[in-house]
């Protein structure tokens, strides 16, 4: 029996974890829901069996003449567990008012605060805290970016202090009705951002503190970490171990990887909607100058965050153990890419 899957949201993050759940052995998607009947919700509905997130809103679904099959409270009577993907604190609104009610399990998107849920999960770091819980925050785009990479560093070197500059896009992609035209904003001005206190919430004995930066761009950020090393290491050795984990891809400016536009470009020939779910490093930022470790990364923020859902599904139903359950996510997402 497969675990019935229902999506909360089939925005940005919504459609490429309904589409990921699709493609497991051990999972389904049973439904998706939207609030307003656009364009997207003509194509979830040719996708996926549709529901109304608004039930007050079912009408208006009528009108566009957009078939439906009930709203958020009938599909949540025939999950297993339920993925919330709706905008910014509206999953902790959710979840007061369907989820507690219906006394079924759920995961939320790094929006929310850490308090929605039991823990914050990232796959590599802490898979096992996620066992049998009701309540899973996925953390942030960013966040998932600098965790993976810090617990792989420090799952294989002694590290100390880590620094880390955030270049944000200002949006995604789609979004018109917002965005930064002509400028840098810091965001925040005051230290830290909101990264690094979400960092710790995953990999609590980390010191890290960090700063961002919007820019005018909507196809990735980019970080550029600073690491304390405490012990001697190479460059040469740091590259070895990141090239041993698949959800991090190393790139080279050699192949032509001069920018984010570029990275985004080699996706499109690789991936529907050109999803880089790997954290995208580049080779020749890995440096070592005494005691101090340099890295520069790119992190494509509608796609990082897809793989964790798929993961935290097989650890809140305990389905898998950690090393299996990211074997068959990676091996059905094709992570990591060949290049």
């Amino acid at each position: 029996m497969k675990v019935k899957v229902a999506i909360n949201g089939y925005g940005t993050i919504g459609k490429r974890v309904a589409d990921a759940i699709s493609l497991q052995d051990d999972m389904e998607v049973i439904g998706v829901t939207k609030t307003r009947p656009d364009f997207e919700a003509k194509l979830a509905s040719k996708r996926y069996d549709l529901y109304v997130a608004i039930p007050e809103n079912v009408e208006k679904f009528e009108k566009a003449e957009i078939k439906v099959k009930g709203t958020i409270e009938d599909l949540l009577q025939k999950a297993d567990i339920v993925v919330d993907c709706s905008p910014n604190k509206v999953g902790a609104e959710n979840k007061e008012k369907y989820y507690e009610r219906y006394g079924i399990k759920a995961i939320f998107q790094g929006g929310e605060k850490a308090n929605v849920a039991e823990i914050s999960f990232n796959a590599l770091a802490n898979y096992e805290n996620a066992l049998g819980k009701r309540y899973v925050r996925v953390v942030s785009c960013n966040t998932t970016g600098l965790v993976r990479l810090i617990y792989t560093l420090k799952s294989n070197f002694k590290i100390g202090r880590v620094r880390a500059t955030m270049l944000r896009r200002v949006v995604d992609p789609k979004e018109d009705k917002k965005g930064l035209v002509n400028g840098i904003m810091p965001d925040p001005v005051a230290i830290p951002s909101h990264h690094g206190p979400d960092v710790k919430t995953v990999l609590p004995d980390v010191d890290i503190v960090t700063t961002a930066f919007k820019l005018p761009t909507t196809l990735m950020h980019v970080h550029s970490l600073c690491i304390e090393l405490k012990e001697d290491v190479k460059a040469s050795d740091v590259v070895n171990v990141l090239e041993e984990e698949h959800r991090i891809l190393l790139i080279s400016v050699e192949d032509g990887f001069t920018s984010t536009a570029k990275i985004i470009e080699f996706a499109r020939e690789f991936r529907k909607r050109y999803d880089l779910f790997e954290n995208i490093v580049w080779r020749e930022s890995i440096g070592v100058d005494g005691r101090e470790l340099f890295v520069t990364q790119a992190i494509h923020q509608e796609a990082i965050v897809i793989p964790e859902n798929v993961d935290a599904i097989r650890a809140m139903l305990e389905l898998a153990e950690k090393e299996e359950s990211i074997r068959k996510t990676n091996k059905s997402l094709g992570i990591p890419i060949s290049i």
